[in-house]
């Protein structure tokens, strides 16, 4: 070898989680531990035909000829020390971080120099401990080569290096065992992102969102598909990532988009479907026709999809359903669906009354129904709760008569079930819209509340996990699969999905809490208190985050703070105050006060629905009035 060479090489660079606090620790540890990692580690480098370029303390400098290699040594490597792991205790455990980096690297003195050594040195730590980091450049040499799944964790910065360079993670394979989430970047788990409107109306903003919408829904209806729910897609509206990114984060293997322009009685449809995990194209296509050939331009895009995931397309005609194909009728419903996601008191209202002319136009326009029983059920948040419930009731039973085949029919009246306390009824009726449309988040995530709330946790976990997968970016279906992974005893697995739910919605208190109650599980009070002073930094008025602080002073025993906060909420005559007087009188003792604050939930139904789980209020467990409860509320003591 001359003196200096230049070639282009594959960088791994691995470094030990921990080391540096061990050895500060305990040096002798420390070096047994180092000796073990070198032993256990560099049989793997000349296996897949690299070379040791230098070990820097607990980190190697490993070269590579082939960025292929480099993967395959890296991802053998983790497996290796991830088996090894498993029965080893704590203080003996082994756990790396590896970057790997292709580009020109320069041979000198019997070192190695170049970007490729710095930019692999800085993509290390953003793995996650027992996780491998490559740059897009090593991704562009194995996609389709390497046989894990590769997901992008978007454009990063990274220190003394020029610009923005994206970074993709490993899927290691006790992610997909262990995880919430079973199949990752499924040809067959499909997300519809949400249809830019191209229309010179911003009024006909909601044509666009509705399309989205019922593209969710006629797609759910292909047999096999996994379709990634509204709630979900829909946070990417506008959103600058690119489609591998998104797909990425939505473990969809296949991402369907487009655009919508419509002006008077004409429409102008775009879209194109892509194959997210091999970075191509399946058919793109343009429909110019008129507005009343939307329902045939759905079902063709339907057919379409289906084709190309060679599955089947159900048959159903648009009566059998549900739909409609009064225009006039779909108009004012797509209109009303994109008001009542707004969920304020206003929209509801106008939505409620758009509802209402479009069955009047369709009297057999089920789906229609049961958006609108929906619509009049979260009326009652902001009015009087039974009597909306009431007349959602009426309204859904109709959804039910027009189609008795319509999965959201039998959703629709599950959650009004469930609103009032008829689990069984509820179950019922969840259960079937699950049969009918097994696509339906909504419905996996309410029969999973209902086994939560009889304490059949195992069940519970499971129909969660399946809501989440269909919902995977959803704030409140995050938090609810995480607060049942709590109380059933999976903290860790919990916290591995808060972890990904901050990094969404960072500052968010429904994760801070959660996040909390975590660490309230494992008498870590101080870690509680920094997540939830977090979140009060970003929402100094929040008054769920002051009855959290109240709940833990009761438990670390500052008794006089506690009860400064619950006389803040003393009075206060809403599902907020009963909490308040619920939680803190638990952790204070105050037995009488918190089955008083239980009773006030009961009557309007807003009790927590993990209650008989719930290791926060154990100390109401053993009371006979708890039981006296439970047979109150319809579940089992």
């Amino acid at each position: 070898m001359s003196l200096e060479e230049r070639r282009l090489a594959a960088i791994v660079f691995t470094d030990m989680v921990g080391f540096t606090a061990l050895a500060q620790r305990d040096e002798s540890q420390s070096l047994q531990l180092l000796e073990r990692h070198n032993r256990t580690v560099r049989p793997f480098f000349t296996k897949y035909h690299g070379t040791e370029v230098k070990t820097i303390g607990d980190s190697f400098l490993v070269e590579f000829g082939s960025a292929l290699d480099a993967i395959r040594c890296a991802v053998e490597i983790q497996k290796s020390l991830h088996e090894y792991n498993v029965s080893t205790p704590d203080e003996w455990k082994i756990t790396l971080r590896v970057g790997i980096h292709l580009g020109d690297v320069v041979h000198k003195d019997g070192d190695v120099f170049g970007d490729a050594v710095n930019i692999s040195s800085r993509i290390e730590p953003l793995a996650e401990a027992g996780g491998v980091c490559i740059s897009r450049q090593v991704y562009d040499q194995v996609q389709n080569k390497f046989e894990l799944s590769i997901i992008s964790m978007g454009q990063r910065s990274l220190k003394n290096v020029n610009g923005m360079l994206e970074v993709f993670r490993v899927v290691m394979p006790w992610e997909v065992k262990e995880g919430p989430m079973k199949r990752l970047a499924e040809p067959r788990r499909v997300a519809v992102l949400p249809f830019s409107n191209l229309s010179p109306d911003p009024a006909d903003e909601y044509f666009a969102d509705g399309m989205t919408e019922e593209l969710i829904t006629t797609v759910s209806r292909i047999d096999g598909t996994e379709v990634i729910s509204r709630t979900s897609v829909m946070q990417y509206k506008k959103s600058p990532k690119p489609i591998r990114q998104i797909s990425g984060e939505l473990d969809a293997g296949t991402v369907l988009e487009g655009s919508i322009r419509k002006s008077g009685n004409r429409l102008r449809v775009s879209v194109q479907l892509i194959d997210a995990v091999k970075d191509r194209h399946l058919w793109a296509e343009s429909y110019d026709r008129n507005l009343d050939d939307v329902f045939a331009i759905q079902s063709d895009i339907a057919g379409r999809v289906a084709d190309a995931l060679r599955a089947r397309m159900a048959k159903e005609t648009p009566r059998s359903l549900g739909d409609t194909d009064n225009i006039e009728a779909y108009t004012s419903f797509l209109r009303a669906k994109q008001l009542a996601n707004e969920g304020k008191r206003t929209q509801l209202d106008d939505a409620v009354s758009l509802l209402k002319e479009a069955v009047a136009k369709d009297p057999n326009f089920s789906r229609a129904y049961s958006a609108l029983a929906l619509a009049i059920y979260h009326q009652g948040m902001h009015g009087d709760y039974t009597e909306a419930v009431n007349k959602a009731e009426e309204v859904a039973k109709k959804a039910i008569e027009t189609c008795p085949e319509s999965a959201e029919a039998h959703a629709a009246m599950g959650s009004i079930d469930n609103a009032m306390d008829r689990f069984d009824e509820s179950r019922r009726e969840v259960e079937t819209a699950i049969r009918l449309n097994p696509n339906l988040s909504d419905a996996h995530n309410l029969l999973g509340i209902i086994n939560g709330a009889f304490g059949r946790l195992d069940e519970a976990v499971a129909s969660l996990q399946k809501a989440y997968a269909l919902d995977p970016v959803s704030l409140y279906t995050g938090t609810v699969l995480a607060d049942t992974l709590r109380v059933s005893g999976r903290v860790d697995e919990a916290m591995k999905i808060l972890a990904r739910m901050d990094e969404l919605y960072p500052n968010n208190f429904f994760v801070a809490q959660a996040m909390a109650a975590c660490y309230i599980n494992q008498k870590d009070f101080q870690k509680a208190r920094t997540a939830l002073e977090k979140s009060l930094r970003a929402d100094p008025e929040n008054h769920e985050i002051k009855i959290n602080f109240g709940f833990l002073a009761a438990l670390e025993g500052r008794r006089e703070e506690a009860l400064q906060v619950l006389q803040e909420f003393e009075d206060e005559e809403t599902t907020l105050g009963s909490n308040a007087r619920l939680f803190i009188n638990t952790a204070l003792g105050n037995y009488d006060e918190a089955f008083a604050a239980l009773d006030d939930l009961a009557r309007t139904h807003a009790w927590p629905f993990l209650v008989k789980s719930e290791s926060q209020l154990e100390g109401l467990h053993k009371d006979p009035r708890f039981s006296q409860f439970c047979r109150k509320v319809g579940i089992p003591p």
